[in-house]
C-alpha cells in the first residue's frame, strides 16, 4: 500500500509504502483519532516505524500497488 499523511503547517508531506492491508491502516488511523492518542505509529516494508502525532494530521491517503507504466502512452 502507497501511504501518504498531509501534516497541518508543513507544505511537505510524509510518503512510503507498507505491506499491511488497506483495511488495517485505516483502523490504525482511525482508532488513534478517535481514542485522542498522542501519536499514531505505523511502519513501512523496511521496517521502519514512523510516530505522527495525531493532531497534527492534515489528511491520510491509503491508496493500492500499482503496476507502474513504462514507455510512451498514446
Amino acid at each position: 500500500m502507497d501511504i501518504r499523511i498531509g501534516i497541518l503547517n508543513s507544505p511537505r508531506e510524509l510518503s512510503f509504502e507498507s505491506s499491511q492491508p488497506a483495511a488495517d491502516i485505516q483502523k490504525a488511523v482511525t482508532a488513534a483519532i478517535e481514542k485522542g492518542a498522542p501519536l499514531l505509529q505505523l511502519t513501512d516494508d523496511k521496517g521502519k516505524h514512523y510516530l505522527v502525532p495525531t493532531s497534527a494530521i492534515g489528511y491520510v491517503e491509503i491508496g493500492s500497488d500499482s503496476a507502474r507504466r513504462v514507455g510512451f502512452v498514446g
